[in-house]
Parts: structure tokens; sequence; C-alpha cells
């Protein structure tokens, strides 16, 4: 579990909700809800991947 320097998580954008990200053991979730609820990434080798298909989400 990598965790992601403060710096970084200070400008991250979730690219659904235009909300901060809060990293949780190895994935990040939005910290306000999409439409069906936090939207939630996964952190990869400790790069963050913040792709809306990698989130399970659809649609604009």
């Amino acid at each position: 579990m990598a965790h992601l320097p403060a710096p970084l998580l200070d400008v991250l954008r979730c690219p659904v909700t235009g909300s901060k990200l809060v990293q949780e053991s190895d994935v990040l979730r939005s910290s306000s809800p999409g439409p069906d609820g936090p939207v939630t990434y996964r952190v990869d080798e400790g790069i963050p991947v913040l792709l809306r298909a990698a989130a399970g989400v659809t649609g604009p």
C-alpha cells in the first residue's frame, strides 16, 4: 500500500464530482457523492488511476 504525499492529495480532484480525494488504504474516494455514492479509484503501484471507466462510471 503506497501512501500518496499530502501535497499531491491537496491538488488531486475527482474527475466525476470535482471534489477532493481521500486516501483509504490502497484506494482514493471522492469526498462528495457521485451518481451512485462516493466514487472510488484504485492506486496502482503508487499511481492514482483517475479514469471514469476504471471507477465504473459511465455517461457524461
